[in-house]
Parts: structure tokens; sequence; C-alpha cells
């Protein structure tokens, strides 16, 4: 794609011409892919950029979380739309990666950006799960995740992000009912990695079931979680973003407790999607 350019390369043309840094304002799309699951199942992500308004904008893409974490730039006329059916190839170049996508516009005000996941598995492709985008800081010490399910019809994936420069821990409690644990695992994540891994990794020891809810605890600032609940026999998947806080207070109850060290790469586990 002819109009793509590296954006530091740009920055670094323009710079003459600036009398201060430019002022920009980023989103974060929370994942975006190109990985096989199971059965052989592709996941990808589709990704829309909107300029709403009548002046053209510079916008630049990054995978924070990707080796290199590689970096594109273009401008986007008035009214103009720019869409990346699979974003981790056609934008990126990549044949696999799985990453945050953050979307950063020079000016005033962004782009207005949509994200879906879709799965394709020889001619079938899933209905398009969309991708909730964040517009503002979303690190808060306490966030769940709810209506999780792990069993033989459906499968959970977490999604660990930490954007900072330093290693963040994250402790996660499975919960049925609000404020008794049931499990508990402790993870670090390194500086600008992501973890995306099944919940039965996590939590090896715990039952099958519906309607389970994970609190996630952690001090760090730009981190970030997600889930996925997936139905194994269609790949049709479910996007869990988190609510604020707990679902009550913190309560006693069993407790298996895991310590997980990741290193500082993104993890790419089979789970996918």
């Amino acid at each position: 794609m002819d109009m793509l350019r590296p954006f530091l390369a740009t920055l670094l043309l323009a710079a003459p011409a600036l009398a201060q840094t430019p002022q920009s304002v980023s989103v974060l799309v929370p994942i975006v892919g190109s990985v096989t699951g199971p059965n052989e199942v592709r996941w990808k992500t589709d990704v829309e950029l909107h300029n709403d308004g009548r002046e053209e904008l510079f916008v630049a893409l990054r995978l924070p979380t990707a080796p290199d974490q590689p970096t594109i730039a273009f401008t986007l006329p008035g009214g103009g739309t720019q869409r990346f059916a699979d974003v981790v190839a056609q934008a990126f170049g990549m044949e696999a990666a799985l990453s945050p996508l953050i979307v950063e516009t020079m000016g005033k005000r962004s782009v207005r950006v949509a994200a879906n996941a879709y799965a394709i598995r020889g001619t079938d492709i899933t209905r398009p799960e969309p991708i909730p985008v964040i517009y503002n800081d979303a690190s808060y010490p306490f966030r769940t995740l709810n209506n999780l399910s792990f069993s033989d019809v459906f499968r959970t994936n977490l999604g660990l992000v930490n954007l900072g420069d330093r290693e963040a821990t994250f402790t996660l409690a499975v919960q049925r009912v609000a404020g008794r644990n049931i499990a508990v695992a402790r993870i670090a994540i390194g500086a600008n990695s992501l973890a995306h891994t099944s919940i039965q990794t996590l939590f090896p020891l715990i039952a099958k079931g519906d309607n389970f809810n994970v609190v996630v605890e952690t001090s760090a600032p730009n981190t970030y979680v997600y889930a996925s609940v997936i139905e194994n026999a269609t790949s049709e998947a479910r996007f869990i973003a988190p609510s604020i806080g707990t679902p009550g207070s913190k309560a006693g109850g069993r407790r298996q407790k895991a310590e997980v060290r990741q290193p500082s790469a993104c993890c790419l586990l089979p789970s996918a999607f």
C-alpha cells in the first residue's frame, strides 16, 4: 500500500518545521491478531478508521507488544475511511501476531475506530464480534471480567496487557458468588507485553461451569484486561470488556494459589482468540 510510510521517519522529516512536539490523541484497541487456534481456525481482526471531519488527518498505527513494535502511518482525507480486513497482514505485512493496537492521530481529535474479530475455517466465516475501543485511560486497581464459561461447550481465554515501562503484577481471583474466591493466581507481565491464555491454564483445578467471574487486581499503570468466550463447535466468540471494581466484598473461601512469570515478549498460546 503506497500511502503507508514509517511514522518515525515522517516525524523526523517534519521536525525542522515544528517548533514543539505536535499534539496527538491516542486510542487503544485491546487486542488484534492473525493467529491459528484449535481445529485449524484462523482468527483475524477487521479495523476501520473514519475521519468524520473535513480536514485531512495524519494517523499512525502501532502494535506495542509485537516484535519490534511495528508502526505505520498515513493520511486520511476529510470524510474518508480506511479499512483493513486483516489489520495484521494488510497494514503491517505480518503473517502472525497478537497485540493491542494503538491508533494515534495528530491533532486535537482522534479518528473514529471500529474493530471486529472473526474466525475462518475452510470456507466458513463466523459473524464479526465487536471489540470495544478504549478512548480513555483504562487502568484501575480492581476490574472484573463477568459471565465466563469453561466446559465441553465453551472455552474462555484471558488477556492481561501491560503497556507500561516496568513489570506489572496481576492477581486474579475466580468467583462464582460475589466476594467468595474459588481460586487465586498471580502472574507477572513484562513491560510492553501481553499474556493471552486459557483460563484452565491459570486455574487447572477448578471445576467446569458457567457464569464465573474473574476479579483482577493490579496497581500498575497502563494496564488492561479482557476475556473472550468461544463456542467450541462453531468458534463463535463473545468479547468480554472489564467492569470497574469488584462484584462484592472480599470473603473467605478455598484458594488455589499459583504464581506464573511471563517473559517480556508477547505470549502467543494455542488458545488463540
